[in-house]
C-alpha cells in the first residue's frame, strides 16, 4: 500500500520522502510547487534510488485527490502541505485560512470517500502560544498569536472532533519545534523564496556571500546572552519521528486512536549560539546586527520530549555540530538552491 505525502517536493517533505522509501514503503507526492521545487523530487530520487509517483495537485481540489488516493490505492496520508510563515499570515490571513484549514477539510472529505482514514498531521509549536512554564509539555495551554499558528490550532481541533466521533480514524498530530540542516548528502535542503524566515536559512546565506549581514531581533531578552531561545532539530531526525509515527498509528486501538507528540530535542539554543555554531562549522564569519524585538516572538521556547519517547519510541539524535554542518554542505553544492538545476 502507498503513503500520499501532501506538500513532498517541500524541505521536510522531501526529506520525508527518503526516508519513507529508504524503510520500504511507497509513496505518492501531492505538490503544486507554491513554495518547492520538482528538482527536489529528482533528488530524492537520486538518493534512494527510486522513482517517485508524482501528482501536481491543489490539496483544495477535492475531485483531484479523491482520484489519486484511488488510483495509487492509498493507505495513510502525511500531511504538510499548507502556508507556512507566521509573518506573512498577518498579511494575507485568508490565504492562510483557504490554503491550511480549508484544504485540510477537502483532503479529509477525500480520505473519507476513499476509505483512507489514518493520517499524521505537520503541526507548530506555534500553538503552544505565549509559554505559561517551560519545557512545554503536550498538555501545555493552546493559544495562537497569528493567523499560521491559529490554523494550526484548528486543524488539530478539526482532526481531534472527528477521531472522537469515528474511532476508524487514525490520527499523529506531531507539534514541530524549529526544523533545521539537510541530508547529509547535500542533494536536498531548505530552498526558501525570497528572504529567508527562519533563522538558519539566513545565517547560511550570510556565510556563503548571499546576503550581507544577519538581524539578530532583541538582545535584551531574560536569557543567557539576551537574544531568543529556540528548540532546533535536525530535520533527518524529525522525519524519522514520522517514520515511528506511522509505526505506531498501525497500533492503536478504537480506544486510543489518535496521539499528540511535540517533536524537538528537549535543547534550547539562542541566536547568537546558533551564529558561533554556524561560524565554527562553516569556517566563515557571520556579521550582524542587534534589531529591535519583533512582535509577537517570545524570550524561550523548547520542548518536553518524554511524550515522544514513550509514544514513538523516539528522541532526536543528531546535535548542533550535525546540524550546522549539513546546512553548510547542502548551501556549499546548492549556493542558489535548486535554481541551477531548475533552469
Amino acid at each position: 500500500m502507498t503513503i500520499l505525502i501532501t506538500g513532498g517536493a517541500g524541505y521536510i517533505g522531501s526529506h520525508c520522502c527518503v526516508t519513507f522509501l529508504e524503510a520500504g514503503h511507497d509513496v505518492v507526492v501531492v505538490d503544486n510547487f507554491s513554495n518547492s521545487s520538482p528538482e527536489s523530487l529528482n533528488r530524492v530520487a537520486s538518493i534512494t534510488g527510486r522513482k517517485i509517483a508524482f501528482e501536481e495537485a491543489d490539496i483544495r481540489d477535492r475531485t483531484a485527490l479523491e482520484r489519486i488516493l484511488k488510483t495509487h490505492q492509498c493507505s495513510g496520508v502525511i500531511h504538510f502541505a499548507g502556508l507556512k510563515a507566521v509573518g506573512e499570515s498577518t498579511e494575507i490571513p485568508l490565504e492562510y485560512y483557504a490554503n491550511n484549514v480549508t484544504g485540510t477539510l477537502e483532503l479529509l472529505a477525500a480520505m473519507n470517500a476513499c476509505d483512507v482514514r489514518q493520517l499524521i498531521f505537520s503541526s507548530s509549536a506555534t500553538v503552544y502560544g505565549e509559554p505559561q512554564f517551560l519545557p512545554l509539555t503536550e498538555d501545555h495551554p493552546l493559544s495562537a498569536t497569528n493567523p499560521y499558528g491559529r490554523t494550526k490550532l484548528m486543524i488539530e481541533d478539526i482532526l481531534r472532533d472527528l477521531a472522537a466521533s469515528d474511532p476508524r480514524w487514525r490520527f499523529g498530530i506531531l507539534r514541530y519545534f524549529n526544523p533545521v540542516g539537510a541530508h547529509k548528502s547535500g542533494l536536498i535542503g531548505e530552498d526558501p523564496r525570497g528572504i529567508p524566515n527562519n533563522l538558519m536559512p539566513f545565517v547560511s546565506q550570510v556565510a556563503s556571500g548571499r546576503r550581507d549581514q544577519l538581524s539578530v531581533f532583541g538582545n535584551d531578552y531574560d536569557t543567557r546572552d539576551g537574544t531568543g531561545v529556540r528548540d532546533y532539530i535536525h530535520v533527518v531526525d524529525l522525519v524519522e519521528g514520522h517514520l515511528r509515527a506511522h509505526e505506531a498509528l498501525a497500533a492503536l486501538t478504537d480506544e486510543t486512536n489518535s496521539f499528540t507528540v511535540n517533536l524537538g530535542t528537549g535543547t534550547g539554543y539562542s541566536v547568537l549560539e546558533m551564529v558561533k555554531a554556524f561560524e565554527r562549522a562553516s569556517n566563515q564569519k557571520i556579521p550582524y546586527e542587534i534589531a529591535p524585538r519583533r512582535a509577537g516572538d517570545v524570550a524561550e521556547v523548547y520542548a518536553d520530549t518524554k511524550a515522544a519517547e514513550a509514544k514513538l519510541n523516539w528522541s532526536a539524535e543528531r546535535g548542533l555540530e550535525d546540524m550546522c554542518s549539513d546546512t553548510w554542505n547542502w548551501a556549499c553544492k546548492n549556493p542558489k538552491g535548486y535554481e541551477a538545476s531548475d533552469g
